[in-house]
């Protein structure tokens, strides 16, 4: 376990679906090495997968000391979900951290 893994606190919830362990390692996996970057003070992420008939959903919430930030997607199956809903997490904090860094460089500057 790396120092960035010791960070995020990961937990998954399956909701209308049996828990497999793959697709729970996968999750997992998929927003450790995704969010590694951005993050450097300990989170906690709460990943949420759910099936309801056709639509296959993947929501994240991630709270740390900066960052306050959810995704969530569907699609025809919770891996690409998972991935989606990745994307979404990646874009809002790069945005995010954007605002975060110019906001410390303005306050220098005065």
């Amino acid at each position: 376990m790396t120092q960035s893994e010791s960070l995020l606190n990961v937990s998954v919830t399956f909701r209308h679906t049996e828990s497999t362990p793959a697709l729970k390692a996968y999750a997992t996996e998929k927003i450790i090495n995704c969010l590694q970057k951005y993050i450097s003070h300990p989170s906690d992420i709460h990943v949420i997968l759910s099936v309801e008939k056709r639509d296959h959903t993947a929501e994240a919430v991630v709270r740390s000391k900066i960052y306050d930030v959810s995704g969530k997607a569907s699609t025809g199956d919770l891996y690409s979900a998972i991935d989606k809903m990745c994307d979404t997490l990646v874009a809002q904090l790069r945005k995010q951290k954007g605002r975060h860094l110019d906001s410390k460089h303005q306050a220098a500057e005065v």
